[in-house]
């Protein structure tokens, strides 16, 4: 296995010619195929993944957003091996996901950046939407009507976006000038925030984002368990920072950007090699192990 590390301020690593989709700059100094070897000798690991950018390329048509061509195949493999559960993060409703994905079974999902969790055997979790949370989002769909931009609205539990990728320059600029000036005095006013990602901004509860999902696992598996996540956006930065040193954060953009993650690949390429590594890790077993 070739080795690709990452490292900090000094740059990014020479690699061989076949594996320059794989780029890495870190705080700290992380070795791939060390962790990779950690997973081969646990009994299960733990892989966090955002959908939308990470395992699948943006499409203005979101219903039709489905993963790169063999992602879904490499990740049902995964699944099927039995030693890594296998969890989305998605800013996403969690069942706009399950016809995406196709996988069997599905994974745990979260959507709506943790508003929701949809485990494996169907049962969905929400947390509660309080009543003056229920008003701002009624101000801000009013607001939205007044401003005839429905058809650029994503409805979530607890949230509205809006999108304006595809949008030429000029008027996705007027478009967020605008929303931030008819949505800030309600997220001032009420237990709102305002969370921009690439491609648009999001009206939200305050206290449920992927970095609260990520401490979540991260308590429910305890110490000691290999957890990877991978993610594209700067909603992920959060779960970056929540995973820390407990694991192997990784940023996958075609560009490098300033990042918490450790690792910088670029899709689809470096996501399939990175899976390719998993499954041979799972696969390999114990090896290595003390016998």
């Amino acid at each position: 296995m070739n080795r690709t590390r990452a490292r900090g301020n000094s740059g990014p690593v020479q690699l061989r010619a076949n594996e320059e989709h794989v780029v890495a700059r870190a705080a700290d100094t992380i070795d791939v195929d060390r962790f990779m070897g950690v997973v081969a000798r646990s009994a299960v690991s733990v892989l966090l993944l955002d959908y939308d950018g990470t395992l699948a390329p943006f499409s203005l048509n979101r219903q039709q957003a489905v993963p790169y061509p063999g992602m879904a195949a490499l990740l049902q493999e995964i699944i099927t091996n039995g030693r890594t559960r296998v969890v989305i993060i998605t800013g996403r409703n969690a069942d706009d996901v399950i016809p995406l994905l196709a996988l069997h079974p599905r994974p745990e999902i979260w959507g709506s950046h943790g508003m929701e969790r949809l485990r494996p055997a169907g049962v969905v979790e929400r947390s509660r939407i309080q009543d003056p949370a229920l008003q701002a989002l009624a101000d801000a769909n009013h607001w939205l009507k007044n401003q005839e931009f429905h058809e650029l609205a994503e409805f979530k539990t607890g949230a509205i976006a809006i999108h304006w990728r595809g949008l030429d320059e000029a008027r996705a600029a007027e478009i967020r000038s605008l929303v931030l000036g008819g949505w800030s005095p309600i997220a001032q006013r009420t237990p709102m925030e305002l969370l921009e990602f690439d491609g648009g901004i999001e009206l939200r509860m305050r206290g449920h984002d992927k970095g609260d999902v990520v401490r979540t696992i991260l308590d429910e598996i305890g110490p000691g368990v290999p957890v990877a996540y991978l993610g594209d956006d700067l909603t992920d930065e959060r779960a970056f920072v929540a995973l820390g040193g407990a694991g192997l954060s990784v940023l996958v953009r075609p560009q490098w950007r300033e990042t918490a993650a450790g690792l910088w690949i670029r899709p689809p390429e470096g996501v399939w090699e990175f899976f390719r590594k998993w499954l041979e890790a799972c696969r390999d077993g114990r090896r290595g192990a003390p016998k």
